[in-house]
């Protein structure tokens, strides 16, 4: 795959970002999402500004992005962010249906300063019976009640 210099320049954005959360006291960590080569959004990791665990730069990039382009569905957008993102901003990016990630630094070099996310990769590999949190189910028959609402409804919008 060709980098591009307009990759370069987005991704040079996204640690931009990162730059300036470190200066206001925020996480290292920043991101853009591009549509149709402009920058449709920038955020950067507002975890402790915000008292918020999912602030993350990603996270907050696909809200802004989202809300600028009135949709759930961000195909054909690329995300540029000044990291790898961790399990819960991947998951995002794939729920946003982001067509393509370039990151900087790398999960080694997240936790080489303490940002550690390889327990989560190591809890999704354990059996759900032998997470550090335990996962225990509880009214299924009662909460399918919803899931049968949703099947049935007829005027629903499917993501």
């Amino acid at each position: 795959m060709e980098i591009t210099e307009k990759d370069r320049e987005f991704m040079r954005e996204a640690i931009r970002l990162a730059d300036e959360s470190v200066q206001h006291g925020g996480g290292p960590f920043g991101a853009v999402i591009v549509k149709d080569g402009e920058i449709i959004a920038g955020n950067s990791n507002s975890v402790t500004l915000d008292n918020d665990p999912t602030a993350h730069a990603e996270v907050n990039t696909i809200r802004r992005a989202c809300h600028k382009l009135g949709t759930f569905d961000l195909s054909g957008c690329t995300i540029y962010t000044s990291c790898e993102p961790c399990p819960m901003c991947l998951g995002a990016i794939y729920w946003a249906r982001i067509s393509k990630i370039f990151y900087g630094n790398n999960r080694k070099d997240a936790r080489d300063i303490d940002f550690a996310d390889d327990f989560i990769y190591e809890e999704l590999d354990r059996p759900i019976e032998k997470r550090t949190v335990p996962l225990i189910p509880l009214l299924r028959d009662e909460a399918l009640r919803s899931f049968r609402m949703w099947s049935a409804k007829t005027d629903k919008i499917e993501y």
